[in-house]
């Protein structure tokens, strides 16, 4: 895990991002693609969510909107509270996940692995810093925080079929690659 920078203590870090993997393992075991994420705010979780497109036959369902959607249902909190937040997620957030926390005001996103194909913060788009989105502010992202336990995850999960996948792939003779190759960043 790469040294963390926030004020928070290394402790408390550790376990926001221990937490969010039990979340992609809950995910996981639910045949969804293993995300999980906890929203964090002062040292306190205020909201969480794993993947839930499959369970619900929703693709907006994602771990973030699922883990928003919990935070604003509760009469404690209003959509400010995001600007006092901080987002551990296992994978990098897509696209959509990156603009819609950006529209919140999100204070920081720390990720374990990147999102090679669908990356929002930085691997593909850089939606949470494009100069060119002038009505939201732009938030702070850094990836590698349990990156390799992150990765091996989403490994497991793609050797077996995706039974709710539009067109499943027949997969077969696929191994589990343990090794990962490190980032540039490392």
């Amino acid at each position: 895990m790469s040294k963390l920078t926030s004020s928070m203590s290394a402790e408390s870090e550790k376990r926001y991002m221990q937490h969010a993997l039990a979340l992609a393992e809950e995910a996981y075991e639910n045949q969804e693609v293993p995300v999980g994420c906890v929203f964090v705010c002062g040292e306190e979780i205020i909201g969480s969510g794993r993947n839930r497109t499959n369970e619900t036959f929703n693709g907006t369902r994602h771990a973030e909107l699922e883990a928003i959607d919990a935070i604003l249902s509760n009469d404690k909190y209003t959509k400010d509270v995001f600007r006092e937040c901080v987002l551990y997620v296992t994978v990098e957030p897509c696209v959509m996940c990156a603009y819609a926390l950006r529209q919140l005001g999100i204070k920081h996103v720390y990720y374990g692995c990147a999102n090679e194909r669908f990356g929002g913060n930085g691997s593909v788009f850089n939606i949470h810093q494009d100069p060119q989105l002038t009505l939201h502010p732009p938030y702070l992202s850094q990836q590698g925080y349990y990156r390799e336990e992150a990765i091996l995850m989403l490994r497991k999960f793609y050797l077996r079929e995706n039974t709710c996948a539009p067109r499943p792939k027949k997969k077969q003779q696929r191994v589990l690659k343990t090794i990962i190759k490190p980032t540039n960043e490392d």
